[in-house]
């Protein structure tokens, strides 16, 4: 690679530092939200950065992420860059192709600052897909304009395991480079967040040959070909650690597993099919990048959630069709939170977002809760409603809406005393 190899952010006392020039054109001024101009090539070799290992330097997101006390609940949203923006639209026109916008470190990095320019969101996460590393470990992939994501050689057999192979970071050098560039950005006055696809989700696309609504096929292999789909999880599986790793060691202060299709399995069937191989990811994640917090989360999770406590992550995310109050009862209190606004309240008079925003954050409690969505922004959101969504959460103040609040480990004591 041509960058110079940084010493591993994945230790849990000491800090790395990796080189990095900030391109001519980009801002670190926090209150200047004016549009930036995006050079065509971006340099990243001269200046150095350094990843501040004391939690009182992590941005307002991490603290959250990690239990710790904030004043507010930090906000960001899924698919918070991309089509529901004027000046993404824009630039989608000049370069239709999603695996260009997706793949291009220039396009990467200013498709992931436009909304931290018109918005300023608590978390920054990188434009891409949990596809995006298939081709880097023996899948490649197309995406067509109806089809979405197609794979023309789909693995269903033990022949077409052979064509695995270990994942190639050469081939991933722009998600390492937009990364860093967007820490440099950013500084600690949001968090970077990088994502993967769990395995299961993965290997929907990869045994089904891209989308479906069924899933029948991978369905059938749980019990036609079992061996064949363990096999393929297990490789899927070293994959993605090693991918979440090579994200924080290139500047994530935070991933997020989406198991997006999770939830279209029974709670058996994902306990055994699914949540296995989360768990070793997260466990191994855990073991090298100790400070990195996790979330994750899975569509259609209200049955789930309990399990999904289980596999170790730091944040489990619930969808809008949870209500917080009792996500936040089944979950308890040593794990965070984040969600869950419909996404449709995007749509409705502001004052009606703001009170469903404050009956969120209410139910979540003032601790351990990262404000988002309970799914992605829908195509056609108005900005004006984005832009009222974070500065609502920029206004709110956990001493203000808590003045009563008890801690509950002091209820405890005062009832046992």
């Amino acid at each position: 690679m041509s960058l110079s190899s940084p010493t591993s952010a994945c230790s849990s006392s000491r800090c790395y530092s990796s080189g990095l020039s900030l391109p001519i054109g980009f801002r670190s001024n926090p209150i200047n939200v004016g549009l930036v101009c995006y050079p065509k090539r971006h340099s990243i070799a001269a200046r150095k950065f350094v990843v501040a290992c004391s939690s009182s330097s992590d941005p307002l997101l991490v603290k959250a992420a990690k239990g710790q006390a904030v004043s507010r609940p930090p906000a960001w949203m899924m698919r918070q860059a991309g089509r529901y923006m004027a000046v993404y639209q824009k630039l989608a026109k000049k370069h239709p192709s999603f695996r260009e916008r997706s793949e291009n470190t220039d396009l990467i990095v200013e498709i992931s600052l436009q909304p931290w320019q018109a918005f300023r969101p608590d978390g920054v996460i990188i434009f891409s897909d949990i596809l995006t590393p298939l081709p880097a470990f023996g899948v490649p992939f197309d995406i067509e304009e109806v089809k979405g994501p197609v794979i023309q050689s789909p693995i269903r057999t033990e022949e077409d395991l052979k064509r695995l192979h270990a994942i190639d970071f050469e081939k991933l050098q722009f998600v390492g480079d937009s990364l860093k560039i967007l820490r440099r950005e950013v500084g600690e006055h949001a968090a970077v967040l990088g994502f993967v696809g769990a395995p299961w989700t993965i290997a929907t696309y990869i045994v089904e040959g891209g989308t479906t609504r069924t899933y029948t096929v991978i369905k059938n292999m749980c019990h036609t070909a079992p061996n064949v789909l363990r096999a393929l999880l297990s490789h899927l599986t070293k994959a993605i650690t090693e991918y979440v790793v090579y994200q924080v060691e290139h500047g994530a202060h935070c991933i997020q597993i989406f198991d997006s299709w999770g939830g279209q399995l029974t709670p058996e069937m994902w306990e055994r099919w699914s949540k296995p191989y989360i768990e070793e990811i997260i466990h191994a994640v855990k073991k090298r990048c100790p400070d990195t917090p996790i979330v994750f989360y899975i569509n259609g999770n209200g049955g789930l959630l309990e399990r999904m406590k289980g596999t170790g992550a730091d944040v489990i995310g619930l969808d809008w069709t949870v209500d917080m109050a009792d996500g936040r009862r089944r979950l308890g209190s040593e794990v965070s939170v984040q969600g869950n606004v419909d996404p449709a309240y995007l749509f409705s008079p502001l004052p009606a977002l703001t009170e469903e925003i404050e009956r969120v954050v209410k139910c979540a409690g003032p601790k351990g809760h990262i404000l988002n969505l309970g799914h992605g922004v829908l195509v056609g959101t108005p900005e004006e409603a984005v832009a009222h969504f974070f500065e609502t959460a920029r206004n709110l103040e956990y001493q203000t809406l808590f003045q009563n609040h008890v801690p509950a480990e002091k209820a405890e004591s005062e009832l046992v005393a």
